[in-house]
């Protein structure tokens, strides 16, 4: 009854399910583990002593920035120069600016530090004159802006679309760190930038999109197996009809 199964056009289909099922397992594995990647980073990072209760250490001990000192408070002497806004930046619910100033430290390298937040239309208070110590929480330079786009240019002078020593390179003379600080108090008219969480260690949309690819993967491994038998049945049926001599319509 089932010697339909070793003919040329039930091979092919054979072949086909028999690498269809290993392959949508495998993929559904490989999600799962991506799956399981993630969620294993975001509770480390939620182990992880708070960042902020670590204690101050000198900048070039804390770098580069990677998850273990994104949001450690790092110190660093120098004086201030060249000011710039970072516009486009939410605080509280309300839209304004990052007051980013760059501390050409005594290495001879540049900070960038953001001292405060402005309500848009505010006017920045310049800088402390003189030598200054500054601490403050630690943070990767940015690869996007506040609104998520990659930001290339375009905006008015004495302005950056987000803090990152690329977007800096052309505007000052000096080398500039690959990361800034944020200041835990700002001056008077501003208001503190809290520290951000370092990326990739919350439980984003990326983790449940990988565990619906899991799902998916494995319904079609299933849908593969059960259309193969409905297939298999339904010849059968039509094979034992024949043998029979009844009319297979």
């Amino acid at each position: 009854m089932y010697r339909f199964l070793l003919t040329p056009r039930w091979w092919g289909i054979n072949a086909f399910v028999a690498l269809a099922i290993p392959f949508c397992i495998f993929m559904g594995t490989w999600q799962l583990g991506r799956f399981e990647a993630r969620v294993d980073t975001h509770q480390e990072a939620e182990r992880r002593p708070d960042a902020a209760k670590q204690g101050a250490a000198p900048l070039d001990d804390l770098l580069p920035v990677d998850k273990d000192t994104s949001g450690r408070h790092a110190t660093a002497s120098g004086r201030y120069g060249k000011q710039f806004l970072v516009p486009g930046r939410e605080l509280n619910g309300e839209r304004g600016s990052y007051v980013l100033t760059l501390l050409r430290t005594d290495g001879g390298k540049a900070l960038p530090v953001v001292r405060g937040w402005l309500p848009t239309g505010a006017k920045a208070p310049a800088a402390p004159v003189g030598e200054v110590t500054v601490t403050g929480a630690l943070q990767a330079s940015e690869t996007q802006n506040s609104d998520g786009v990659h930001t290339a240019g375009g905006l008015p002078s004495g302005q950056l679309g987000m803090i990152s020593a690329a977007s800096l390179v052309n505007l000052v003379p000096d080398d500039v760190y690959d990361g800034w600080i944020t200041l835990s108090t700002a001056p008077e008219g501003m208001r503190p930038v809290p520290a951000a969480a370092p990326q990739g260690s919350a439980l984003d949309l990326k983790a449940f999109q990988n565990l619906g690819y899991t799902l998916e993967w494995f319904a079609f491994a299933g849908f593969v197996l059960f259309m193969w038998f409905r297939f298999v049945r339904r010849e059968a049926e039509a094979a034992k009809d024949e043998a029979l001599g009844l009319d297979p319509a």
